[in-house]
């Protein structure tokens, strides 16, 4: 097949995150089977405007700020007259409406919805406008085939009026070549992690809130964030405010293998976001054999198995945050079993599985269309 991918930013992005991974996780394992994959994405500093990554090619073109205007132009230019068999809208902060002018078949694809956990991140006039997109986006694609990588996100499509025979489950899943447990590992120290973006709605300043209080009773604990956004000078603020910042490190962006020593070195990750489509970086977090305490809200408790692979807490529950994690650290027979089901669970998720099923929904979605009304 010859599929066209649309998506703000491709996997070398510097502001990319999970649903990149997501995206090119899948697609990479349908282009070594032979189907010809197109992804479509904005430009960034330093990117060549075409190239080939791991047998996807990849077409950039605009700003991050004005890709949504630039897609519809675009595709009526340069991508309808290639004849795709079916285009693949990855559905992700401003929606691009695709269902008004694709005529090819087509399949949305829904990390996960802001609904108003976007107020959290942007400013009041920015939010409105995302928030007013999305709900818009609901209504123009509720008739579209469309995949959720979650179980939250899948109820929510439904709630919001989709019909429940146009929404396929295609979960995510964990790179296990790259996220594992490393031989001879020492854990003695009670490290806690972060893995992931710093923006406001990630809520790390209820971490670092938790932490201060976690430091009250252990002392000698220390504190990783891993990642960077434009939340990271609040957050760094906030830790010289909360007197954490010699136990605080922030450490950046980390290549791969020193993120993966670091990871196996942590006794606990703690995710405070606010909502997540999954929760990615927990999965690969449990699959270095870490468990994680994280906030019980969509697409978190589809990524943590309360009791099994972690803990939930209540969001914005900062005594509750730091109570969990302190459980964690002291009570090493529950970290032990806790590990022990992270572990099978991260295993569990495979992306080929996820590429198998992604191929049996763009096989559906096309056998329906051709399908006499």
């Amino acid at each position: 097949m010859k599929i066209l991918l649309l998506n703000w930013q491709d996997i070398k992005n510097p502001d990319g995150g999970g649903a990149e991974v997501y995206l090119h996780q899948i697609f990479k394992r349908l282009a070594t089977q032979g189907h010809s994959i197109t992804l479509f994405c904005s430009h960034f500093s330093g990117a060549p405007k075409e190239e080939e990554i791991d047998g996807i090619r990849i077409v950039r073109k605009g700003s991050r700020r004005f890709f949504n205007y630039v897609v519809p132009i675009e595709y009526a230019k340069r991508f309808k007259p290639e004849h795709y068999d079916i285009v693949i809208d990855d559905i992700n902060k401003i929606p691009f409406y695709t269902p008004a002018y694709v005529q090819e078949p087509l399949l949305g694809m829904v990390m996960h919805l802001f609904d108003k956990s976007i107020f959290k991140e942007a400013s009041f006039p920015a939010a409105s406008y995302v928030y007013c997109a999305e709900q818009l986006a609901l209504s123009i694609y509720k008739n579209t085939p469309l995949v959720a990588i979650s179980e939250s996100t899948r109820k929510e499509l439904l709630t919001h009026g989709c019909k429940q025979e146009n929404v396929f489950l295609v979960p995510c899943a964990v790179n296990h070549a790259a996220y594992r447990q490393l031989p001879d590992t020492v854990k003695n120290a009670p490290i806690i992690g972060y893995l992931g973006r710093l923006k406001k709605y990630k809520s790390v300043d209820h971490l670092l809130q938790a932490f201060a209080i976690v430091l009250k009773e252990i002392p000698e604990a220390k504190l990783f964030i891993i990642g960077e956004g434009d939340g990271k000078p609040a957050f760094q603020q906030l830790a010289l405010d909360l007197k954490i910042s010699d136990a605080t490190t922030f450490t950046g962006f980390m290549q791969l293998e020193e993120k993966i020593r670091l990871l196996n070195r942590m006794q606990v990750v703690a995710n405070t976001s606010a909502k997540e489509g999954w929760g990615l970086t927990v999965t690969e977090a449990n699959a270095c054999g870490v468990p994680a305490v994280a906030s019980d809200v969509p697409g978190l408790r589809d990524a943590v198995i309360d009791g099994k692979t972690g803990l939930l807490y209540e969001y914005g529950n900062i005594e509750q945050l730091a109570a969990k994690i302190l459980l964690l650290l002291r009570d090493k027979h529950l970290r032990t079993s806790l590990t022990t089901g992270a572990l099978a669970y991260a295993q569990s998720l495979t992306w080929d599985s996820s590429a198998k099923i992604m191929l049996n929904v763009i096989e559906t979605v096309l056998q329906r269309k051709s399908e006499p009304r």
